[in-house]
């Protein structure tokens, strides 16, 4: 009976082993799956001397995970959401503001021309219509790029929100999967599935935030941001909210049990993070730098034509209107302002052009634009693209190692936790001779019994 039992034994564990290869090869194409394996252990002799053991037992079915790469998975991920949302911003303003059809320092450039090629004749009607169409079109061109501006201001700010929905629904899902694999673990029930399902929740959660895990005796996850907050622990959730004000369009909070706290964005890391930097350090900054050229445009233009007189002997008038954070109209011209309102005389004198002398040496004088320092009002706009250029290429080089980290964690985690079909193929045959292997022996223990029977009959 020892044998048949033995044997037995052996049959129901190679079966198990079976299932478990059975459930990795059905799984070879699944999106985060952890393949499992039985564990066999033997089962020791009762106590006597004349027994060699009691066959073998399933002590546990093991999953390959190991915890280091898998946060190194995570990590990977916050550091790749960051850079990956903040590049498509930055490629846009690259494209829009080095185009010479739309470029400032072309609309500069032409307003300035126009300027300098009425010096021959002040009064000519054409060439003077020439300067107002040329100021008209460079306004446009203020006014478009700050369109571009508003339009990213409003994209960042939708797509955080959305992020926050998304993240918040991960939140919600990971605290109600730690539930249920406490409790099937506390059942003896096997919780692979759902831990599995709970890491992909993390590893999607730490795409849009930088977070810490750490684990549970119970099984559970706890989850927390990489400032300390508590986003999960146990069961228990929080939720983020993104709560923007006219003074505060970056404000977040996060809710739990009962308590709120204020959070920086800047600080989040990940895709909300990304976002909340580039808002912050790149886009609002560079929209008032632009702000700032056409501020000083309009001012020193307006005043020096302030100091100067027009054809019919009057004082001149100024030619731009400046609107601080207007949407659509920056920079405009002065409503009914006409060529002749042009005030190119210092003196009065018909055909003097000191006035507009001065008025083209503006091009070249210098002011101070916030992110760039002191320069000269004709290479403004070029520093600016300058920079520009620079902090998407250091983007984009960031971007690229983070992709290389995260396809290298990624095949980190898959070397240990991913399914390997030729193993799993030598595991069936294993399997499959050892439960063969078993059956034989019952065999051969039926043979031993029969004969012995015959013996004694």
């Amino acid at each position: 009976m020892a044998m048949i039992n033995n044997a037995l034994s052996g049959a129901l564990a190679a079966q198990v082993a079976l299932s478990a290869s059975s459930q990795n090869i059905a799984n070879l194409q699944t999106k985060g799956y952890t393949r499992q394996a039985a564990l066999l252990a033997a089962v020791g002799p009762h106590a006597s001397p004349r027994s060699s053991g009691n066959g073998v037992q399933v002590s546990a079915l093991m999953r390959f995970s190991d915890n280091y790469k898998s946060q190194a998975m995570w990590r990977a991920a916050s550091e790749l959401g960051a850079y990956s949302q903040t590049q498509p911003y930055l490629s846009q303003l690259e494209n829009v503001m080095g185009d010479d059809t739309a470029s400032l320092s072309a609309g500069i450039d032409q307003f300035f021309g126009a300027l300098n090629a009425v010096a021959g004749d002040p009064g000519s009607t054409p060439l003077r219509q020439q300067v107002l169409t040329s100021a008209g079109l460079m306004a446009e061109r203020f006014n478009g790029l700050n369109n571009v501006f508003n339009a990213q201001l409003q994209s960042v700010r939708n797509q955080r929100s959305a992020i926050v929905d998304s993240a918040n629904a991960q939140i919600a899902t990971i605290a109600r999967l730690n539930q249920q694999i406490s409790e099937a673990q506390a059942g003896g029930l096997s919780a692979s599935a759902m831990i599995d399902a709970r890491d992909q929740a993390i590893d999607d959660l730490a795409s849009r935030m930088g977070l810490e895990i750490s684990d549970n005796a119970d099984g559970t996850r706890d989850v927390s941001l990489k400032t300390g907050q508590a986003l999960v622990l146990g069961s228990m959730h929080g939720s983020l909210k993104a709560a923007p004000t006219a003074t505060s369009p970056q404000e977040f909070s996060l809710s739990f049990a009962g308590t709120s706290y204020v959070l920086d964005a800047g600080k989040l890391g990940g895709q909300l993070g990304g976002l909340s930097k580039y808002e912050t350090e790149k886009l609002v900054p560079l929209q008032k730098d632009i702000a700032d050229i056409a501020k000083e445009i309009a001012s020193r233009v307006n005043t020096q034509l302030g100091l100067g007189f027009k054809p019919d002997g009057t004082a001149g008038t100024p030619l731009f209107i400046y609107t601080p954070g207007s949407n659509a109209d920056m920079l405009k011209l002065n409503s009914g302002f006409v060529a002749a309102d042009l005030a190119f005389s210092s003196d009065g004198t018909p055909g003097d052009t000191g006035n507009l002398q001065k008025l083209v040496a503006i091009k070249g004088q210098a002011i101070t634009v916030g992110t760039v320092g002191n320069v000269l009002l004709s290479d403004a706009d070029t520093q600016l693209v300058g920079k520009l250029g620079v902090d998407s290429q250091l983007n984009k080089a960031a971007l690229k190692t983070t992709q290389t980290v995260r396809t290298q964690s990624l095949d980190d985690w898959q070397s240990t936790s991913g399914v390997n079909q030729d193993e799993e193929a030598v595991n069936l045959v294993e399997y499959q001779n050892m439960y063969q292997a078993n059956m034989k022996v019952i065999a051969i223990a039926n043979q031993l019994f029969d004969a012995t029977l015959a013996m004694m009959g």
